[in-house]
């Protein structure tokens, strides 16, 4: 069995990171694979540097002469990659996968109703999103296997410069991209409303949302607007906790990449957040939106260290159902049951 992981984005986010998490699984694992990326995107440049066979493409309808051996599945990780795939599986009957990370209803459109219908199962990253495909399809094959957690590099250096540039501060940190549906307004509108001083917030990224954000926070001397970081691995270490407030959320991997720096979270009701945190265990969870709570709950983590470690202590213990090694083993269940039997 060979594995053909298809990922055609023209950016890299957090889908990529996933598939290229995966991908490096499959290299430790000796599992016979290759990439089909979209030529000179960031994402196949990453998958280039990782030494695995790489084969381009330039659209996604198009690159289906491509020989694929009788024993090869296709592994869809996003939206374009789901057409290439259903293309391809017409040409020569090829099985595909798709793994879905959105919580938002697959389009009823004719090409999404046809591709998703003929892949031999949808993968949903959480129960909501295993929902979502259910509502749409009731008779696909449908397994819920979620995203793990990235390990980034940690540099003390760096993290001592954070932790100086903030005097020390109770510091909150929310990263991603700043679109409406993350919450980074529900985030900027609790750092109104907080009472502590030694409570300050930094907002990791950039988008089409910043410059409402900014001006909506242009008052506040407790919120810092950092811009996209790459060097993830010290904000973690440097921080003392992670909000998450989404209005929708397909999981919510960042919330695990915290957990895995021993980093207490908070989170929205919303989405795939809960298969995650479960209420005071792995973390503490807000209604959608909801400003006022988030408020209460960052002064209750910030002012309570039993509360705190009991937090910690449960997204380490919640952690393990979400690591590489046990997904990575998850997925390979699928792709046998895709290969046809005699």
């Amino acid at each position: 069995m060979k594995i053909y992981h298809v990922n055609l984005a023209r950016g890299f986010s957090g889908g990529e990171q996933q598939t290229l998490a995966l991908i490096k699984q499959h290299q430790k694992e000796k599992q016979p694979f290759a990439v089909i990326a979209l030529a000179n995107s960031p994402f196949y440049k990453a998958v280039s540097d990782s030494g695995c066979e790489v084969i381009t493409v330039h659209h996604y309808v198009l690159g289906h002469t491509i020989s694929l051996p009788q024993d090869a599945v296709l592994h869809v990780h996003e939206g374009h990659a789901i057409y290439w795939a259903a293309i391809q599986h017409k040409i020569t009957r090829t099985p595909y996968i798709i793994t879905r990370r959105l919580d938002n209803p697959i389009k009823k459109k004719w090409l999404s109703t046809y591709a998703y219908s003929h892949a031999e199962t949808v993968v949903g990253i959480s129960t909501r999103v295993s929902e979502v495909v259910k509502e749409r399809l009731p008779t696909q094959h449908v397994v819920t296997i979620p995203d793990s957690p990235v390990t980034y590099p940690v540099d003390q250096d760096r993290v001592t410069t954070i932790k100086t540039q903030f005097n020390d501060k109770f510091l909150v940190i929310q990263a991603g991209n700043m679109i409406p549906h993350k919450g980074f307004d529900v985030t900027v509108n609790a750092a109104k409303k907080l009472k502590d001083s030694r409570i300050h917030i930094c907002l990791l990224g950039d988008g089409k949302q910043r410059l409402e954000l900014e001006e909506q926070a242009k008052e506040l001397t407790n919120i810092s607007f950092m811009g996209k970081q790459h060097n993830m691995g010290d904000w973690f270490a440097a921080a003392d906790l992670l909000v998450h407030p989404s209005y929708t959320e397909g999981l919510g991997s960042v919330i695990l990449e915290g957990m895995g720096s021993n980093l207490p979270a908070i989170g929205s009701r919303a989405g795939g957040i809960p298969d995650i945190i479960e209420h005071e265990k792995s973390g503490l969870l807000i209604e959608p939106g909801n400003s006022t709570e988030l408020a209460l709950r960052i002064e209750q983590v910030a002012n309570d260290n039993s509360l705190r470690n009991q937090l910690i202590e449960g997204g380490c213990k919640k952690l393990s159902s979400f690591m590489i090694e046990h997904t990575a083993s998850l997925y390979f269940n699928v792709y046998q049951r895709a290969l046809p039997h005699d």
